[in-house]
């Protein structure tokens, strides 16, 4: 076959974007998703495969800023919109994008590209690793209970509609920003992204409700939803769907677990992503009816490791020297000195002997602080050198929350 990879240009839109839906399973995005998917689309950041005047790849980044531990937030390429129409799959399609974009990811000089993946082992191959995990919860509400903590019963609760209290829940949004790894910093345009609320995406279920919680008139919490009514020889056996939950402090968020918990005519409440460390798993009174599973969520890569490793802080001291390998990126191959504690860091390149070898996908999964060296090296994946090395770097690199990224993109 003869292809052709370039730059997407914005009159294309449409048609690049059609292919991706075919490539997904060929059902079309409502106009309102279509819409913001357009608006958000960075084009110059955007390419594709052609044959024959038809798209047959696609690729696309977001400009991010992510936060690390230590706090900073790290400029990162969010890849997304990847797809290889099913005709040409295994002819070099994928990794043919895959490379033109992590050259260009190291031309603008981001030290991290970030995806979430329809299929955890795609990326592997071209050094992302799995660096946050979440949960998913169905929690039997007639089973369990919330154990509230102290000052809950202070805490105001209204509904409001989702449009209007979409810039109090974006402002307590930002506000949360930093106190996790992996969290993204939305640029303009990125607040509707919650508000999206196509009828084919709710189960059945109710358009979206939001309920605020409120102490002294501000705004301290917020969670939004949707309702699911059924009903079974028994009686009502209705569900909620949690989209969105976040609180100020306990007794704001315990409050909006409680009031989840008590709906009328409901028995059950599932929510999708919540961060693996979540304290809603303290409050719930039997853990048991909870019905909690883990899988992965935001895969990192490591683009320039020096840059990377400089820009985050580490929890202990640590001076250690990695033997990285990077066959897909081979200027990250080599030796890295990298030394810091929790007021900064320095890597660079060293002759020196090495103290642990890896390759840079276990890099990028243990960043953000959610995966530790120790579990990898478990798994063959990490090699230590020196004796004493690998605890000392894997302590170090752990973050004392949990890395969670909250929406996908």
């Amino acid at each position: 076959m003869t292809t052709e990879l370039r730059v997407l240009r914005r009159e294309e839109w449409d048609r690049w974007y059609g292919k991706l839906e075919l490539a997904f399973g060929g059902v079309p995005e409502s106009p309102p998703e279509r819409e913001l998917w357009n608006e958000l689309t960075e084009c110059e950041r955007s390419i594709g495969v052609l044959d024959g005047g038809d798209w047959v790849g696609t690729a696309g980044a977001f400009s991010f800023r992510v936060s690390v531990p230590g706090g900073a937030f790290v400029p990162a390429a969010g890849v997304t919109m990847v797809s290889v129409a099913a005709t040409h799959r295994r002819r070099g399609v994928l990794t043919s994008m895959m490379r033109r974009q992590l050259d260009d990811v190291r031309a603008l000089g981001e030290p991290l590209a970030l995806l979430t993946a329809s299929e955890p082992e795609i990326y592997g191959r071209f050094g992302y690793g799995i660096a946050t995990h979440q949960l998913s919860l169905e929690i039997d509400t007639v089973r369990a209970r919330i154990t509230a903590p102290p000052g809950t019963d202070d805490v105001r609760l209204r509904f409001a509609p989702a449009a209007d209290s979409a810039e109090a829940c974006e402002a307590l949004y930002r506000s949360t920003l930093g106190s996790r790894p992996g969290m993204l910093a939305r640029t303009p345009g990125w607040e509707r992204l919650p508000l999206l609320d196509p009828p084919a995406r709710r189960e059945g279920a109710s358009a979206m409700q939001c309920v605020l919680a409120e102490r002294d008139g501000e705004v301290v919490g917020y969670v939004r939803f949707h309702n699911k009514p059924e009903w079974d020889a028994s009686g009502p056996n209705g569900s909620l769907l949690v989209r969105d939950i976040d609180a100020l402090d306990p007794a704001a968020y315990a409050a909006l677990w409680r009031f989840l918990f008590g709906v009328d005519l409901t028995s059950r409440v599932r929510a999708r992503n919540r961060p693996v460390d979540d304290p809603l798993l303290h409050l719930v009174s039997d853990i048991r009816r909870c019905d909690v599973r883990v899988r992965d969520s935001l895969h990192a890569r490591l683009v320039d490791v020096g840059a990377a490793l400089e820009a985050r802080t580490y929890r202990t001291p640590v001076d250690v020297v990695f033997e990285v390998e990077d066959a897909f990126c081979p200027w990250n191959e080599g030796r890295w000195r990298l030394a810091g504690d929790a007021q900064g860091a320095s890597c660079e390149r060293t002759a020196g002997p090495a103290d642990l070898s890896l390759d840079v996908r276990e890099l990028g999964a243990a960043y953000l602080g959610g995966v530790t060296l120790s579990s990898l090296a478990g798994a063959g994946r990490v090699r230590e050198l020196r004796g004493g090395a690998l605890a000392e770097a894997s302590t170090a690199f752990a973050s004392d929350v949990a890395p969670w990224l909250p929406h996908g993109f």
